[in-house]
């Protein structure tokens, strides 16, 4: 099944399970590390399932994170794209290193 507008289904679940209200940016922080965690294992495992897996409850914990925040997360990657769309620099040791 393809999502239409996956980031309002996430804001709308979020509202569903009550973490807009009981929620706080704080604990969707701390959640996000623990994504971030499972996505890192995952990795170093070569778990390709777990890695779509990881990587999807890390935006979907960022979603949540930017709504508690009074922020979208589509503004917050709009806005990161201007800074970076322009950017130079050069790839050292697999890694993007900025100008």
């Amino acid at each position: 099944m393809k999502l239409k507008n996956e980031f309002q289904l996430i804001r709308n679940w979020g509202e569903y399970r009550g973490i807009m209200d009981q929620g706080d940016i704080k604990t969707q922080y701390i959640k996000l590390q623990e994504e971030t965690g499972e996505l890192a294992e995952a990795i170093l495992n070569e778990d390709e399932d777990e890695i779509i897996d990881a990587i999807g409850d890390c935006v979907i914990v960022l979603t949540n994170l930017a709504n508690l925040a009074g922020h979208k997360i589509e503004d917050c990657i709009n806005q990161s794209y201007k800074v970076i769309e322009e950017r130079d620099g050069e790839m050292i040791n697999g890694t993007f290193k900025k100008n």
